[in-house]
């Protein structure tokens, strides 16, 4: 994600800040606000490019999270719709994608203060950030998971302590 040389940009978000409003485009065109997602309870945000070797790794593990928790994962997108479906595609992942697409300057990605990906923001249904996280991180992971009632990782997978983004 590149910014404008010179342009200020937001201080990444932590634990018990609020997170800010947006509206981003679904891959089926319809626009989500962030209280429409979060009346269906918290939610894990998972902001990501399809070229990013780190969300490769790291969005495969999301999927598990996805299938076998209680904690709803959503994918935002830092590509367009064919290259965000392609890697959804690829990489076998049902979670819901949502777009934060260059054309709008990358806007929501901004205002969570991201400078690299993947970047993963737990949402309270409050709106509250309780967990933010860059990169891939195994302990991280596995604290989400507990919180949502799931063993993450199998005893085969290959899992280092940390990737960064």
């Amino acid at each position: 994600m590149a910014f404008g040389f010179g342009r200020k940009r937001n201080q990444f978000l932590g634990p018990g800040q609020p997170a800010p409003a947006f509206r981003l485009t679904s891959l089926e065109g319809a626009g989500r606000a962030r209280e429409e997602i979060l009346a269906g309870g918290p939610a894990l945000l998972a902001f990501f490019k399809a070229s990013c070797p780190v969300c490769q790794f790291t969005l495969p593990f999301l999927e598990r999270l996805a299938q076998g928790g209680s904690l709803r994962v959503i994918g935002v997108s830092q590509d367009d719709a064919k290259a965000t479906a392609r890697f959804s595609r690829e990489y076998e992942l049902t979670f819901p994608m949502l777009l934060d697409e260059s054309s709008s300057g990358y806007a929501t990605s901004n205002a969570f203060g991201i400078t690299t990906v993947p970047s993963l923001f737990l949402l309270e249904g409050d709106g509250t950030v309780s967990y933010s996280g860059e990169g891939f991180g195994k302990r991280d992971l596995e604290r989400l998971a507990r919180r949502a009632g799931i063993e993450l990782f199998q005893p085969d997978d290959y899992v280092p302590e940390w990737k960064a983004g």
